[in-house]
């Protein structure tokens, strides 16, 4: 166990930095350059899985939290209801992601080009609720969660090092488990149907550009490099949240959790949120050129000092 417990700190570790890398980058892009549209969304999707990968790592949380003299049961409350509301953010704005880059390669002719003003001009209002809803859903959870004290009498799942969830009628539970698949369910399926448009998009652009014989590669072209990324962030998700809500679902319908399994749970919860920055990290040439300049820019500075 000690040996996994190092591979889950090592990953936070390095999910915290890369997200953090690329929350900077995004940043710098938004004040300083002129931003892509999708910029904004990825800038929000950086800062929620640097809270996230943390979050899964209960530890660090709390060592934070062993500073303030705070009731043991606030702050197993707390890092419960963060890891929650991080956890549906991550769903809620991948989706999002994926919508608005479909929207954004419509052609003109495209039903959904009458959106892509619309998108832009709406953009904050999505965000405030998305954030207002993924906030009030995780909230009712907190009740069932606490402090842990012992399994045997008192019939709680340890779910963290010093956290578990309290005993719940077996009716809330399967309500509670059903309210949150539904929403899951419903996004997944968004991001799937996008994801389905946009490759048929990008299979008939490609077609017609070998019929007109197009010697500009379009294939190089930025929108295009943008929604290959898009869409291999999107399957990567879909197939890191089926195993996510297999382990999760099993564990909640028969309220047990292995140390075993939760580990193994924490390391497939924390994939996607550290294997996503370094997919975007590699696929934007923004990030190479910036960095390069920057280098160029310190090398000058250290021949001239």
């Amino acid at each position: 166990m000690s040996s996994l417990k190092n591979v889950l700190n090592f990953q936070a570790g390095l999910g915290a930095l890369v997200n953090m890398f690329l929350l900077v980058f995004y940043i710098f892009i938004i004040l300083c350059h002129r931003p892509k549209p999708t910029d904004m969304i990825s800038c929000q999707l950086a800062f929620i899985h640097i809270v996230l990968v943390l979050a899964g790592v209960d530890i660090w949380l709390w060592d934070i939290f062993e500073s303030l003299d705070i009731d043991n049961d606030f702050k197993c409350k707390t890092t419960f209801y963060i890891h929650r509301v991080m956890r549906g953010l991550s769903v809620c704005v991948t989706c999002l992601l994926s919508v608005f880059q479909a929207v954004t390669i419509s052609p003109s002719t495209s039903l959904l080009a009458k959106f892509k003003y619309k998108l832009k001009k709406y953009m904050i209002c999505a965000f405030l609720f998305i954030w207002s809803f993924n906030l009030s859903f995780s909230s009712s959870q907190i009740f069932y969660a606490g402090a842990f004290t012992n399994v045997s009498e008192n019939n709680q799942m340890k779910v963290t090092k010093f956290c578990s969830l309290f005993p719940m009628n077996y009716i809330i539970r399967v309500m509670i488990l059903t309210m949150a698949t539904s929403r899951d369910v419903f996004l997944v399926v968004v991001m799937l149907t996008t994801s389905a448009y946009m490759v048929i998009f990008l299979f008939r652009h490609q077609r017609q550009c070998k019929h007109l014989h197009c010697l500009s590669h379009p294939g190089s072209s930025p929108e295009k490099k943008a929604t290959q990324t898009i869409l291999l962030l999107v399957v990567f998700f879909v197939f890191m949240y089926l195993v996510d809500f297999i382990i999760s679902s099993a564990a909640v319908l028969l309220w047990m959790y292995d140390p075993v399994n939760l580990s193994i749970q924490k390391f497939v919860m924390n994939v996607y949120p550290t294997i996503t920055p370094l997919v975007q990290i590699s696929s934007d040439s923004r990030v190479i050129d910036i960095l390069k300049s920057l280098w160029s820019k310190c090398h000058k500075s250290f021949l001239k000092g």
